[in-house]
């Protein structure tokens, strides 16, 4: 029987390297003039299939079919020829260009035989602009619009290439409520003249809000679609994570020191369009966990902390110290480390060898008047190399040739040489296998046994429930629940605050 949906995918699978992106991932928009939301926890597969959706990458299987007619997007232009555009939680937009030059770019102002025909262009611009019932002036620069209009003015450039149908991705992720909403009234203008919406959102009252159906990704898997009536939040919380895994976890580890002073407090801390007033302590001993969505704020907190973001207001104290977030450099003399989500774009250099990248944070700010001693080195070293395990030939093997959970061992390894009060780890297994997972979590363990304080951030929810004493749960840049892991929280009461739905 022939799907004359306007958009239909059907058993998508997608691999990289060994790696299942996409297994078996489907998803339709019956109608033009329907919003239709994406949801998934992270990891789901949602980027894999709106990469496919909108040409940037291509399905191993699977057929795609736009009114009943099976179709390639092997390209993003393929895509757009087809009616399909996309905007990305990343905003692309020209900066220095005005509102008309954005919204028609792509050589579609209007010309003439003397070169391009400003008064026409602009036109056509505020047409564009006036059917959305959008409100700016076409010569403003981009640069000076707020992010929401920036938004807006994409969009006007996606429905100016005939878009039919319109990809949002996290399109409220950077934006403040009164914010959203006014985007919200563009879509609503969009689906009253027939343009479809593939609207991806963490946040479950947006989707509830906006939506005339919705799919559920897991584990690269279509779990869930349908009507949105056919939906609870509840269910779809139970799609997200499936029942059988909506268990308490329980946590194995050592005591925090309560009767110590704390080893990082963060008061009222705010930084422009990531943080609104986060406070929080951690003991010593203590690891607290940071839950969240993707744009919740909680790989930014600790960017923060840190001194890579600016800070706009609010305090912080590191073993009863003020400390002032102005840079890394700081930040280390203060006692914090900081192991960052890419280790290999961030946390090591891989061509450089095991022994220079162990030593790196334990020379950056010594004086470099000669050659280090060799043998200080040697001890140091061969002392991390055990403790933690770490399964190499030589120390001056280049970290390139060590596996994942290796390198991730001295991504952590190159702080303890400096003994650090606080650290902070965003991701800390990203990116390698079970076994290795285990050992990192099992050193994660002992450098709190011996007194460091612990601020993780995941988006691996079982990874906090088995690792953490207290879990800390972001969205929109806020604090919004604590949980200690003692009494036994489950990942489905997570996700119901980080996607600002309550019980």
């Amino acid at each position: 029987m022939t799907d004359h949906s306007l958009l239909s995918l059907k058993n998508l699978a997608k691999r990289f390297g060994g790696v299942h992106a996409l297994r078996d991932a489907s998803m339709s928009i019956s109608a033009a003039g329907m919003v239709h939301g994406l949801i998934g926890a992270n990891g789901s597969g949602k980027s894999t299939l709106l990469g496919i959706l909108s040409g940037q990458t291509s399905p191993d299987e699977g057929e795609i079919s736009i009114d009943g007619r099976t179709v390639t997007l092997s390209s993003p232009t393929k895509a757009l020829s087809l009616g399909i555009a996309m905007v990305s939680q990343e905003t692309a937009y020209a900066p220095d260009l005005t509102v008309a030059e954005n919204v028609l770019m792509g050589r579609r102002l209007e010309r003439s035989m003397f070169g391009i025909d400003w008064r026409a262009s602009n036109e056509k611009a505020a047409r564009i602009l006036k059917d959305l019932e959008l409100e700016l002036d076409i010569d403003r620069l981009v640069r000076d619009l707020r992010p929401d209009q920036r938004q807006m003015v994409e969009i006007a450039r996606a429905i100016s290439m005939n878009a039919r149908i319109l990809v949002l991705d996290e399109p409220t992720s950077s934006l403040d409520g009164h914010e959203a909403q006014a985007l919200f009234e563009v879509v609503r203008s969009l689906k009253s003249q027939g343009v479809s919406v593939v609207l991806v959102s963490h946040r479950l009252d947006e989707l509830f809000d906006m939506c005339d159906s919705l799919t559920v990704l897991r584990d690269g898997v279509t779990v869930a679609e349908g009507p949105l009536d056919d939906f609870t939040p509840d269910a779809v919380i139970d799609a997200m994570i499936g029942r059988h895994r909506a268990q308490a976890v329980t946590r194995i580890g050592g005591t925090p020191r309560a009767d110590q002073p704390p080893a990082l407090v963060v008061e009222q801390l705010s930084s422009p369009r990531a943080l609104n007033e986060v406070s929080l302590s951690v003991q010593p001993g203590e690891i607290v966990g940071l839950a969240g969505q993707v744009g919740s704020g909680r790989s930014e907190l600790l960017e923060c902390i840190f001194g890579t973001r600016f800070v706009s207001s609010g305090d912080l104290a590191v073993g009863g110290t003020p400390h002032v977030p102005s840079n890394s450099a700081a930040a280390i003399r203060a006692g914090l480390a900081f192991v960052p989500p890419d280790r290999k774009g961030q946390g090591l250099v891989l061509s450089g060898s095991i022994r220079s990248n162990l030593m790196s944070v334990a020379m950056a700010d010594r004086a470099r008047l000669g050659m280090p001693s060799i043998k200080t080195e040697d001890g140091i070293i061969a002392d991390l190399v055990e403790r933690m395990s770490i399964r190499m030939h030589g120390v001056e093997d280049p970290v390139s040739t060590l596996s994942g959970g290796n390198q991730q061992k001295i991504a952590i390894g190159k702080w303890l040489t400096r003994s650090p009060r606080v650290i902070m780890l965003d991701e800390p297994t990203r990116g390698v296998d079970v076994a290795a997972k285990a050992e990192v979590h099992g050193l994660l363990r002992d450098i709190a046994a011996e007194g460091a304080a612990l601020l993780v951030s995941s988006s691996e929810l079982p990874e906090l429930l088995g690792l953490c004493d207290r879990i800390l749960v972001m969205a929109q840049g806020r604090i919004v629940a604590s949980a200690a892991t003692a009494d036994a929280p489950d990942e489905a009461t997570l996700i119901r605050y980080m996607t600002m739905v309550r019980a």
